[in-house]
């Protein structure tokens, strides 16, 4: 068991810059997570954006900026959503995982998209 990371293709909705990443897959985070240098990239203002408070793994509370609409991007899956930014390394968190229907495969340490749903993502409603 290891380390498992994804090249993701981030889009700034508004603005149409592209980004591709390589970002750690987080199962234990909630959002994605980039780096105040990729929110540049895309053409986010980071100081004009809105602010979302989050708790850190040791349990402190931080607001950090929040940009939106980004589309994330990963093999024949995509996904419309905000990122925070923060942190010296992009996370893919399980929001985004599980509305693109995507797998870790920790023996392989590799993110794959679900085997029982190959040609589309299959969202729980429940």
């Amino acid at each position: 068991m290891g380390l498992t990371y994804a090249n993701l293709k981030l889009t700034n909705l508004f603005g149409h810059q592209q980004v591709q990443i390589n970002a750690l897959v987080d199962t234990g985070a909630t959002f994605m997570c980039v780096t105040e240098e990729i929110a540049l990239q895309l053409g986010f203002d980071i100081t004009e954006v809105s602010q979302q408070v989050v708790t850190l793994a040791d349990g402190h509370q931080r607001k950090v900026p929040k940009i939106a609409p980004i589309e994330i991007a990963f093999e024949n899956r995509t996904y419309v959503t905000e990122a925070v930014v923060l942190g010296n390394e992009p996370l893919l968190g399980v929001i985004p995982l599980e509305a693109m229907d995507l797998v870790v495969d920790s023996r392989r340490q590799a993110l794959i998209v679900n085997p029982q749903h190959p040609n589309y993502p299959v969202a729980l409603v429940k």
